[in-house]
């Protein structure tokens, strides 16, 4: 999670393609000026006639991150829209392990994209409406826009938030609105719990191997590209073989038994939000259904 930027960079160069983890860039986000859209190769055993193309539409850009303007099933259009990034990009820097932030003040900017990857417009917070890195690692933003604003003014649609847990084989899609790329692949399985450094995750999503994540990617959804929904967050990844440091997260079975997948990426399911959330999308945590970490 604390990978710089320039590291990143050289592993594009040196790989192509790269096998960093999905974590933040701390540097500027001068690559959000590009056009241009890299789709990669798509994993061989997420091809179906059913699936559909998905684009970097209603992603964002954030200074060291990836995100996406969200929505859940019951969201109304002219509620304040919503962004979904991961806890470790928030701005005020990394939550505590057990530390869960709510209704805090931020000015933050995110650069909308078409699904060209244009950037089109500037969304700006009105507050953080909830982040934490315990038990999920997830950033939500309340912007001071309304979805229909959003869509009047540019033409874009928030991404709904899929409220059902995702499945093993489901061909999905990480869009990241940081460097203009969708990486494509399947649902390799979960981990019970997924550790890494002081923090530890719970039921993480493990990617097939063509999703090679990089720095800048975290927080980018994941989209299964059946229903166009998001079902995740991408957030880290494996880069060294370590276990359980920093950047090199341990899988951890219900036993206690500890298993590392080097050059491996992950994500934190998102499927257990929409309950937290209620009428004219206001976060509610004592909401019946919702087991998001308290403060």
């Amino acid at each position: 999670m604390r990978k710089p930027l320039v590291a990143a960079l050289f592993a594009l160069v040196i790989t192509g393609a790269g096998v960093a983890p999905a974590v933040a860039a701390p540097a500027p986000a001068a690559a959000s000026t590009s056009t241009s859209v890299t789709a990669v190769k798509a994993d061989t055993k997420a091809a179906a006639p059913t699936l559909r193309a998905v684009s970097l539409a209603g992603t964002v850009a954030l200074s060291n991150c990836s995100g996406s303007v969200i929505r859940f099933p019951n969201s109304a259009d002219s509620d304040p829209a919503l962004v979904l990034s991961n806890g470790h990009c928030l701005e005020t820097g990394f939550p505590a392990p057990g530390e869960v932030i709510v209704d805090q003040a931020s000015s933050r900017t995110f650069g909308l994209l078409n699904s060209a990857g244009t950037r089109v417009a500037t969304l700006r917070a009105g507050k953080v409406a909830y982040s934490t890195m315990t038990d999920t690692d997830v950033t939500i933003y309340q912007l001071t826009s309304t979805y229909t604003t959003i869509k009047n003014s540019y033409g874009i649609s928030a991404l709904t938030v899929q409220d059902t847990h995702p499945t093993v084989g489901t061909a999905i899609t990480v869009a990241s609105g940081y460097w203009k790329r969708l990486y494509n692949c399947s649902i390799d399985g979960f981990a019970y719990r997924l550790k890494e450094g002081d923090w530890t995750w719970k039921d993480s999503i493990r990617y097939t191997s063509a999703c090679n994540t990089i720095g800048g990617t975290s927080g980018s959804p994941v989209i299964d590209q059946a229903t166009g929904k998001v079902v995740a967050v991408n957030n880290t990844g494996n880069e060294d073989g370590e276990t359980c440091t920093v950047n090199n997260p341990c899988e951890v079975d219900a036993s206690g038994n500890v298993t590392i997948h080097p050059g491996i990426n992950y994500a934190e399911e998102t499927y257990q939000i929409p309950a937290c959330f209620t009428t004219g999308n206001k976060l509610n945590l004592s909401a019946s259904g919702c087991t998001l970490p308290k403060p």
